[in-house]
């Protein structure tokens, strides 16, 4: 009798590990944009053709309200991908390689290799300089596969004007100004419109390549994969497919109705929108004119279009493969873009048009009510680590200073954050690059700008004004609650000193943060300071708070 009873023991226990292996983690399609503002079907933009990406958000659950930790690439995807603040890392420009200042740091790709997934990307997943880093891949793509299909390498320009032009600007620009126009003083066109197939350029070739990719590693089977897949566009240079340009109509393409700074707004809050005046036939001073900025937005568009149609293409070949049904599927963007809002062009500022990013998540056990829901939870890029960790059945390291919203996706009106945190360095004295001006820069055609901007802030700032300061150590720390945008602006070298400038904006009704009205309301701007000082630990998930 005894022995029959180890004997059933045995067998439930055996059954039960067994039930247990057989149990698949799920794989990771984990996709970010570069440059990407929530200018999709899906959030309501009157123009933009994104019939895919509305799709995924009509099956998963977008988020309204999800912000990055600094509006430029390299910070950015440091942080999210590191699950670290800037604030912590200590990366605040594009030139700071995160494995230089945290080589321990265990990334979010990492993380899934120590729990026994095949890690790759193709694309733009971390910014260029830190994209190869060793410990966070374990393979890499299967290049091979292209050669032997015939598929060139991707190009920059498809149109042989627009490559010689940009050869011959680069060297005039090295010649006029020496090295320091190395530093992207010639880019070329802003734009290009090509009647080419799309792997001609880098997304539509990183696309093809990573779905190769993933059917050899599905082929192999023996163990779950999380795949990078990272699209260069909509950044600049927006060139695509003249298919896409095609989608839309010129005539239709409204420009923003907000052309002006904010009143009352920080003067080093916003830049002269260095990144696209690098690019041929860009006015080096004053403002873009209507047309100019039409054709502009067109092919922002254009480019948003021709993304979209590339994750159509990895999603149905997620379906093809098979593995659809056990793969989780997250979209994100590192960060906004200015398209004439406040007066400027480009990302980098603290406001938010820069801040606030499009993200989307489908999960194959996603509960039905959630299901093509949209939730106005403050959400964070560095939450997409902790979360992917939980819905893979991962612990979460840590190090990691964001919160899954793994609640959200069972939950989607959940009571959350009550605040969300972004920061940026003085972006009027800064380089397209986040880094602060060389002084040779000043000797370009830059000159008059950095001039125009300087007396605009010694003018607000008068006594203030301290040239190491404003150039090197000024932090803009932006808090977004519920109702408001608050932005400190401080001496990060004395963080005990009181704050030079203070921004507030009330989005119940200015929604586009045309005026800065903190001056007129000293009561909710010290509400809003103690928030603020208690920092993002003490604005986590909290219940029966009342939010500002």
């Amino acid at each position: 009798m005894r022995l029959f009873y180890y004997l059933i023991v045995f067998i439930s226990i055996s059954s039960c590990s067994q039930k247990q292996n057989s149990i698949k983690k799920p794989n990771i399609l984990f996709i970010g944009i570069d440059d990407l503002r929530p200018e999709l079907g899906c959030y309501g933009s009157d123009i933009a053709i994104s019939p895919n990406l509305d799709k995924l958000a009509s099956q998963g659950l977008l988020f309204n309200n999800a912000y990055c930790q600094q509006a430029i690439c390299g910070p950015s995807r440091a942080s999210l991908l590191s699950g670290i603040r800037p604030e912590t890392s200590g990366v605040f420009h594009n030139y700071i390689k995160f494995r230089e200042v945290n080589p321990d740091v265990v990334t979010l790709p990492q993380h899934f290799i120590n729990n026994g997934y095949e890690a790759v990307y193709t694309g733009k997943i971390y910014h260029h300089g830190d994209l190869d880093d060793e410990k966070s891949w374990s393979r890499l793509p299967v290049v091979d596969s292209m050669n032997s299909k015939g598929i060139k390498k991707p190009v920059g320009f498809a149109l042989e004007k627009n490559i010689k032009e940009r050869t011959a600007t680069k060297k005039e620009m090295i010649a006029k100004y020496g090295d320091v126009a190395k530093y992207g003083l010639a880019m070329g066109q802003a734009y290009e419109s090509a009647d080419v197939p799309d792997n001609t350029y880098r997304d539509g070739y990183n696309t093809e390549l990573a779905i190769a990719t993933m059917k050899e590693m599905v082929a192999k089977g023996d163990k779950p994969f999380f795949l990078g897949l990272g699209f260069n566009k909509p950044h600049l240079n927006w060139v695509s497919p003249k298919k896409y340009w095609d989608l839309y109509d010129r005539e239709k393409i409204k420009l923003s109705t907000q052309t002006e700074s904010p009143i009352n707004g920080a003067a080093m809050g916003l830049h002269a929108s260095f990144e696209l005046r690098v690019r041929s036939g860009i006015p080096k001073q004053g403002k873009i004119d209507d047309e100019l900025a039409i054709t502009l937005k067109h092919a922002y568009l254009a480019c948003v279009s021709y993304v979209d149609a590339q994750i159509g293409k990895m999603i149905a070949a997620l379906e093809e493969a098979g593995v659809r049904d056990n793969t989780i599927i997250i979209i994100w963007s590192d960060h906004g873009w200015h398209l004439g809002d406040m007066g400027i062009w480009g990302k980098a500022t603290n406001y938010e048009i820069a801040t606030r990013v499009p993200m989307m998540i489908w999960t194959p056990d996603m509960p039905t009510g959630s299901q093509g829901k949209t939730t106005d939870a403050l959400v964070e890029l560095i939450d997409m680590y902790p979360t992917l960790s939980d819905l893979a059945g991962l612990e979460i390291p840590a190090h990691v200073e964001g919160t899954s919203y793994k609640t959200l996706i069972d939950n989607p009106n959940t009571e959350w954050k009550t605040a969300a945190f972004s920061q940026f360095p003085s972006p009027a004295l800064r380089e397209w690059g986040g880094f602060p001006i060389r002084p040779a820069m000043r000797e370009t055609y830059f000159g008059p700008l950095l001039k125009e901007v300087e007396g605009k802030i010694k003018t607000q700032q008068g006594n203030k004004w301290d040239r190491d300061l404003f150039e090197n150590n000024l932090m803009g720390y932006a808090m977004r609650t519920e109702n408001y945008r608050f932005i400190v602006w401080k001496d990060r070298a004395n963080q005990a000193k009181a704050p030079l400038f203070v921004e507030l904006f009330d989005h119940t009704t200015d929604p586009k943060e045309t005026k800065n009205i903190a001056e007129s309301n000293p009561e909710l701007v010290n509400k809003l300071m103690n928030q603020f000082n208690k920092g993002w630990q003490e604005n986590q998930v909290k219940t029966g708070v009342n939010q500002l």
